[in-house]
């Protein structure tokens, strides 16, 4: 069973060959995750390494944890599972709260500033 690592503070520059290459020295590496982000393509400076095994992973661990990689010591640690996580809020539906424009009147403007509807609900009426 393959055991992941997460690996923290590496160079933004380093390629998953190059974590590949570096956790090779301490087993069979079964697969490596570099993690981007999503909006900039950037590197966001952390990883997963997946070993083949629990002590393949733990040599990993004490062999390369603190080691230098361009003046940079990365973290290399037993990677946690993922936590729940609240469900993202939904906007849709339900009460509307606080949507109003600035208070500058509008389509949603107060009445007592705008006039009240007569009766026959058609138009308004200026009052006062």
């Amino acid at each position: 069973m393959n055991t992941k690592l997460y690996v923290g503070n590496i160079p933004f520059s380093t390629t998953a060959q190059d974590l590949q290459d570096l956790f090779a020295q301490a087993g069979t590496v079964a697969s490596v995750d570099l993690i981007f982000d999503k909006f900039t393509g950037r590197s966001r400076g952390f990883a997963f390494v997946a070993m083949t095994t629990g002590e393949e992973a733990q040599q990993a661990i004490e062999k390369l944890h603190g080691y230098s990689m361009e003046g940079r010591n990365i973290s290399v640690n037993e990677a946690r599972p993922k936590e729940d996580r609240p469900a993202p809020r939904s906007f849709e539906g339900g009460e509307r709260r606080g949507l109003g424009g600035g208070g500058r009147g509008g389509h949603h403007g107060h009445r007592g500033e705008r006039g009240e509807r007569s009766e026959r609900g058609g138009s308004w009426d200026r009052r006062g």
